[in-house]
């Protein structure tokens, strides 16, 4: 009994890593994923997500079998979610395993999830900031998400140690209610240790776009439209408008 069961679990084994063997031609990885499909345990479902996790040689053969798993996940439904939810906790990149969670689990349990993420990436230096861009990506266009649900998760990563991440969270509060979005961003604004040009521009460009009220932080705004800012745009009656 127990060499049949360790037989088995070595077999599981070598069939994930058929699976997630990104050299290997696009049919054997098929036939592993199949077989995955059809053993339908925890293991094996936690298998098929750590496809999300490799990227094969060829870019549209990638994709297709990172949809397949996708689409298989979901067929599944609420048996998928702990394989699921256990590989996303060491997962590099999250893209492919949100969009699993955002058709499977319940509104609630979504935020559970995306809370515990968040938590796992607090702003700062991380060597891979991949995982929280895509993160912070999805999250800010979750449709069931409201502004202050967005906002308030999003706003700790204006300030982050990573620009593409600071970026991704700025360009995420985006179209979010004005008053709401204003004072994470003019705070991100004006810090003295806010140094890229490229975050600057964007900052500005939401605020005047979105007409965010600047309140008693209009001087200074007015005050770090500098350069080319200055060219392009002003502080006029509380607000950030182009020149």
């Amino acid at each position: 009994m127990v060499f049949g069961l360790f037989s088995k679990e070595k077999s599981l084994e070598k069939t994930i890593a058929k699976a997630t063997n990104k050299l290997s031609q696009q049919v054997d990885r098929w036939s592993a994923l199949e077989k995955l499909k059809e053993d339908g345990s925890d293991d094996a479902l936690f298998g098929l997500c750590k496809r999300f996790g490799i990227t094969s040689m060829k870019g549209v053969e990638d994709e297709t079998e990172k949809n397949w798993v996708v689409d298989t996940l979901v067929g599944v439904g609420q048996p998928a979610l702990p394989p699921l939810i256990r590989y996303m906790g060491k997962a590099e990149q999250l893209a492919f395993p949100l969009r699993v969670l955002e058709r499977v689990a319940s509104r609630d349990k979504v935020l559970e999830v995306v809370d515990a993420l968040f938590a796992s990436e607090p702003p700062g230096y991380v060597r891979m900031p991949e995982r929280r861009i895509d993160l912070i990506r999805w999250f800010s266009e979750w449709p069931p998400a409201t502004d202050d649900e967005v906002v308030s998760r999003l706003s700790p990563y204006v300030n982050d140690f990573d620009e593409n991440s600071r970026f991704a969270a700025i360009d995420g509060m985006a179209g979010r209610e004005p008053a709401k979005i204003a004072p994470p961003l003019i705070a991100a604004l004006i810090r003295p240790e806010e140094e890229s040009g490229r975050i600057k521009r964007t900052i500005v460009e939401v605020l005047e776009k979105s007409q965010a009220p600047l309140g008693d932080q209009a001087n200074a705004v007015a005050a770090v439209l500098t350069g080319p800012l200055a060219d392009d745009f002003k502080v006029d009656g509380g607000l950030v408008k182009k020149r």
